[in-house]
């Protein structure tokens, strides 16, 4: 199956959000062999829309899903314009109104009338239910093209495709279905170029499984992709090409999937029944937040101290006046203290603690900004590093420094275990 996505919205032209609805249904469709072959934006614009519909379906597209433009309010468009190009007319619900009305009762409000163009279904559609919110989606075929109208906000189109949109797609593919499989290998401390060298005869050669890396910020992932008639057959496909890989490279592969960093240090911790805390400076409390981010992170992580100003750091992590003075903030002495202090204070198995100038003023040639000295401190003492990133703003410094701390404590868990 061919696939178009075409998203509506004057605030993604300008920039004012990203279209990670794309990326996402990129994503999902290749996991049941959908091919897309074609993003497309368009502002609230009517012609626009029914003209990009059209261009899609002259390009061969049997299925094409839409984003967006399903809202209450005159510039949400995209039910006008679908109907328009499918010559239908559209008619009001009105058990989608009783519906929309609910979630304003629910919250004690009186429902405005134009929420009741959301009520709006164009004549033969299916309409696919929306409890996360009040645009309810749509199904229809037209002349051998598959329509889906799906609401803007992720946390409600997300939900609509996976419950009603795929079950749908997935039958329409019947017995020609082809099944992807995909395994990310998640690397650190190994840059793409010099991996790529590693692994070049392998990518050169790639035909089922492909392989394709990926940089991120910090960070390498190698992407292997199986095509067969059932999933178990498209894993087995990969097997050996992931042994290949990590004959040559195996050592900066940390994780595969979904095993982010943050992920990674959770699953060791709690395999070990230990736990952890943080101290940090320059990186603000990122740590904190990326390893928050994890529902259930409180088994395992006690909290991160945010102690910028060197005053608490010697008032909250016991960092000695004679090693600021001395050495100053930015020192591996005063990042082991601070690794120490937060172990302490906490209570935890480990902490680690950051340190560093992330610009872009504050440098010097001594200390020029990019140093960072990151320290970890476990059962069996306290180990600190220096890292230099030359290249980079103040994001991208802070982000790394955050995600090589991460690393250093997976590298001491996984040697000390």
């Amino acid at each position: 199956m061919r696939a178009e996505i075409l998203a509506v919205g004057t605030e993604l032209l300008m920039g004012q959000i990203a279209n990670t609805n794309a990326q996402y249904l990129s994503q999902r469709l290749a996991e049941i062999g959908v091919g897309v072959y074609h993003h497309t934006v368009v502002g609230d614009n009517f012609d626009r829309a029914t003209a990009a519909l059209q261009t899609a379906k002259d390009r061969g597209a049997n299925v094409v899903i839409l984003t967006g433009g399903l809202g209450p309010t005159e510039d949400d468009l995209t039910r006008e314009a679908v109907a328009s190009f499918v010559g239908r007319s559209l008619r009001t619900s009105d058990e989608i109104v009783e519906y929309i009305r609910s979630f304003y009762t629910y919250r004690g409000l009186e429902m405005p009338e134009n929420n009741k163009q959301q009520a709006m279904v164009i004549e033969g559609a299916a309409v696919l239910h929306n409890p996360r919110g009040t645009a309810p989606g749509m199904y229809l075929e037209h002349d051998g093209l598959h329509l889906f109208l799906l609401p803007g906000p992720p946390t409600e189109m997300r939900p609509m495709y996976e419950e009603q949109v795929q079950t749908i797609l997935k039958r329409l593919q019947g017995a020609n279905e082809v099944v992807f499989a995909s395994r990310f290998l998640r690397l650190f401390g190994i840059g793409e170029s010099a991996m790529e060298e590693r692994i070049a005869d392998i990518i050169r050669t790639q035909s089922n499984p492909t392989v394709a890396p990926y940089a991120s910020e910090g960070e390498v992932k190698i992407r292997l992709t199986a095509s067969a008639a059932s999933e178990q057959e498209a894993q087995a496909l990969i097997v050996p090409i992931e042994k290949s890989i990590r004959d040559r490279i195996g050592p900066y592969i940390y994780g595969i999937d979904d095993e982010s960093l943050e992920v990674k240090v959770g699953q060791l911790l709690r395999a070990q029944g230990q736990t952890l805390a943080a101290a940090e400076s320059c990186t603000g409390g990122l740590i904190g937040k990326m390893i928050t981010d994890l529902s259930g992170c409180s088994d395992f992580f006690y909290g991160s101290l945010v102690t910028y100003h060197n005053s608490v750091k010697r008032s909250v992590l016991g960092v000695e006046e004679a090693v600021l003075s001395a050495h100053g903030a930015v020192s591996a002495e005063c990042a082991v203290q601070m690794a120490d202090g937060a172990r302490q204070a906490a209570g935890t198995d480990w902490a680690i603690s950051v340190t560093g100038i992330a610009g872009p003023g504050g440098g010097t040639d001594e200390k020029p900004v990019g140093l960072v000295y990151i320290a970890v401190a476990g059962p069996d003492g306290t180990t600190v590093n220096q890292h230099r990133w030359k290249h980079g703003d103040r994001t991208q410094i802070r982000l790394r420094a955050a995600k090589t701390a991460l690393h250093s404590l997976i590298q001491r868990l996984q040697n000390e275990r």
